[in-house]
């Protein structure tokens, strides 16, 4: 897998096909990239982290602190590795269930979230993850298209995903 733009365009990350996660497609990226110009959020949090892929997106486009958050001890170790190849930008590395991280008081200027589809409820992650929107961040949610807009949030659709925005 590929970094779509920005600094790091085209530095290869690796995944593992052995590995339960479900990396956001490139078409999907860059509509979400698309979105946020301009882009000025330093301070990111990458929760289901899986392949890292949203997190360096962010970092290519200037991100200076990314913060990855995933469970799966053997997607973390892949995580670390592929942050190697980047300079410049300090990544963060939690390898803590979601839910039990999202009782931090520490706040973001942009969270993405892509969580196993139709696993979770997610209206009461999604309250607990507004509240760490720093002033004019977002939260933007991968989710299955079955999800319905809730809290007010701002829908795009991709195939099977849909992309549940929030504007703090």
């Amino acid at each position: 897998m590929k970094i779509i733009s920005g600094t790091f365009r085209s530095l290869k990350i690796k995944t593992n096909q052995k590995l339960s996660y479900r990396p956001t497609k490139s078409r999907v990226r860059q509509s979400i990239f698309d979105t946020l110009r301009p882009y000025e959020f330093d301070n990111v949090l990458d929760l289901f982290s899986g392949s890292g892929i949203m997190g360096f997106e962010a970092a290519s486009r200037g991100s200076q602190h990314i913060t990855f958050v995933e469970d799966d001890y053997k997607a973390m170790a892949l995580i670390k590795k592929n942050s190697k190849i980047f300079t410049g930008p300090s990544f963060n590395f939690i390898k803590e269930d979601v839910f039990s991280f999202l009782d931090t008081s520490k706040k973001y200027d942009l969270i993405f979230a892509d969580p196993p589809y139709d696993k979770y409820e997610l209206e009461p992650m999604i309250e607990k993850i507004i509240n760490l929107l720093n002033e004019n961040g977002e939260f933007i949610l991968e989710c299955s298209k079955k999800q319905k807009a809730i809290l007010g949030s701002k829908v795009s659709n991709y195939g099977k995903s849909r992309l549940l925005l929030w504007k703090n």
